[in-house]
């Protein structure tokens, strides 16, 4: 999954700095695009932490071996055929331990290679599953990398990944981001300190980091990224010249450069808030097109579960049961934004209709509460028999108009059964590359996770799965919740082919979710993209593998 948003201060400082960009400085001719978005990457690795506007600006110049496509279809990118049991290319095996696992192979593109012309090769394949399961790597998603027991190299171009596991999506090695060998294997010559010396924050405009239609060409840290074509990049020919992806994270300022012509297109992923889109398409529908594209964004509140008040489930309850969602939904976002009952999407096939949901119901909210003891109302608040408040901070990413709008509602409805809601929002490179990644924020963080079609929450769920100093802060599991039926729901739905029997390990998960509720579900989001009538191309997917992996697609309209 990706947070929206979704990553390491230390490294924000070693980005590279090229001085003013030329587009930004001269006037920008037809060939140019200048995208806005309301965050700047933490880090340009592909693979340390998971943040959505780096995701935004490496779809543009890498490629996933494989990823799913705005059908919803697992598709191959790098490589040149997915494998199957079907077509031999996936050959079921017992793995160590006597576990059923699978060996799938891969063959990279024959034409692929980094944009300084060295060819991508079965050597960065190694390199990338050494970091991955290195213990000091610092990969976001290591639990991949320890599944992978084995490799096995036929050639330069062909590999097999021998897997402990045999699951429903074995063909599916997203998250296998492959580094360049060439370059990288000196900065993770002390692993410990790989982090902040990647190349991808040291020497980030090293064309040989990138092999997408584009390549990062200048860094200017909180401000702006310049791409520019990738010579070596062997698909269709990209249209645009160079395109800017511009940080701006207030969103009123975004929406004024748009108009401006300071920016051409605001990306729809990390754009414009809901409230802003609808009111702009009534003024300037003629000049743009606004698609509303409902999708697997899960706004949603992260609870500190070693916070001692937060740990007890009572609180918890309270707090969703003292909320109402679904005037929030209404009034602020005219019900295009549905309130979320549990992690899973309604639009996802495995959403369990029948989920137990928590109404408005400030009466049990304050039941709970007081059977929780927090008893004594003091100065409109509630205390315990300690004479300690019930107060809690409340983070999310400041300039947000949209989460500041909603921050503002629930601390007034929280204040209605007397939990004293402090605000502190922080700009999101920090809020995600520090404050959320490495589980330092006290109580409550609002924000949204960005996933794909039937996605298995081990790495935001699983016990196995929270950031600690061990595990370099790998892994998503941010509340640290823990919780031994969840763990196994997890394994047993990754291993069962069988649709309907996964079906029902769906439910009970989302229903133990419903029952724990180590997060506070808000609402699903539907991402307004808001268009220049002359941009083609952009074809919103509704999952977080975004627009920009087909960035060569993008043209102006003849």
């Amino acid at each position: 999954m990706l947070s929206a948003c979704r990553a390491v201060v230390i490294a924000l400082g070693l980005l590279s700095v090229a001085g003013a960009s030329p587009l930004l400085a001269q006037s920008r001719s037809k060939d140019d695009l200048v995208i806005g978005m309301t965050q700047f990457p933490a880090n340009l690795h592909p693979s340390i932490e998971s943040m959505l506007a780096k995701s935004y600006v490496l779809g543009m110049a890498r490629r996933p071996f494989t990823t799913y496509d705005a059908d919803w279809k697992l598709i191959c990118m790098l490589c040149t055929e997915l494998p199957t049991i079907e077509n031999g290319l996936a050959v079921p095996e017992q793995a160590p331990g006597g576990k059923k696992g699978i060996a799938v192979t891969y063959t990279i593109r024959p034409d692929a290679h980094w944009g300084d012309g060295t060819p991508i090769t079965t050597d960065d394949v190694q390199f990338t599953y050494d970091v991955g399961r290195h213990p000091e790597g610092g990969l976001s998603n290591f639990e991949l990398y320890r599944r992978i027991h084995k490799i096995t190299i036929k050639d330069k171009k062909t590999f097999t990944l021998h897997v402990d596991k045999l699951t429903f999506e074995y063909g599916a090695i997203n998250d296998f981001q492959p580094l360049p060998a060439h370059i990288e294997r000196a900065a993770f010559a002390e692993p410990k300190d790989y982090r902040t010396r990647t190349r991808y924050d040291t020497d980030s405009t090293n064309p040989g980091l990138y092999f997408g239609p584009y390549r990062v060409t200048e860094v200017a840290h909180g401000s702006h990224i310049l791409l520019e074509p990738n010579p070596r990049w062997w698909g269709k020919k990209p249209a645009f010249r160079r395109i800017v992806v511009k940080t701006i994270e207030n969103t009123a300022a975004l929406e004024a450069n748009l108009l401006s012509g300071s920016i051409d297109y605001i990306a729809g992923e990390l754009g414009l808030t809901l409230d802003q889109a609808l009111a702009f398409e009534k003024k300037h529908g003629s000049r743009y097109d606004v698609q509303y594209k409902p999708g697997l964004v899960y706004e949603h509140i992260d609870m500190n579960l070693d916070n001692p008040v937060l740990a007890d489930k009572r609180v918890r309850h309270a707090l969703i049961l003292s909320l109402d969602r679904q005037a929030i939904s209404d009034r602020l976002f005219e019900g295009r934004q549905p309130v979320a009952h549990g992690q899973t999407n309604p639009l996802d096939w495995v959403y369990d209709k029948e989920l137990p949901q928590y109404p408005y119901d400030p009466k049990r909210a304050a039941a709970l509460l007081a059977e929780a003891g927090w008893t004594e109302m003091k100065g409109g608040f509630r205390h315990n028999k300690q004479g300690e408040r019930l107060s809690l901070e409340l983070m999310t990413t400041a300039g947000n108009r949209n989460r500041e709008l909603v921050q503002q509602v629930l601390q007034s409805q929280w204040k209605q059964v007397g939990i004293d809601v402090r605000l502190r929002n922080e700009p999101p490179r920090v809020f995600f590359g520090e404050t959320v990644s490495k589980r330092k924020y006290s109580a409550l963080a609002m924000f949204a996770w960005v996933s794909s079609p039937e996605n298995v929450p081990r790495t935001t769920l699983h016990s196995e799965q929270i950031p600690s100093p061990t595990n370099n802060w790998g892994g998503q599991n941010y509340t640290g919740f823990k919780n031994k039926e969840m763990d196994e729901l997890i394994d047993a739905i990754e291993i069962e082919l069988d649709r309907e029997k996964r079906r029902l390990l769906w439910q009970r998960l989302q229903r133990l979710y419903a029952e724990e509720l180590p997060v506070l579900p808000l609402y699903f989001r539907a991402d307004p993209f808001v268009v220049p009538k002359w941009l083609i191309g952009i074809r919103p997917t509704g999952h977080q593998y975004i627009t920009t992996l087909w960035v060569e697609e993008w043209a102006r309209a003849e």
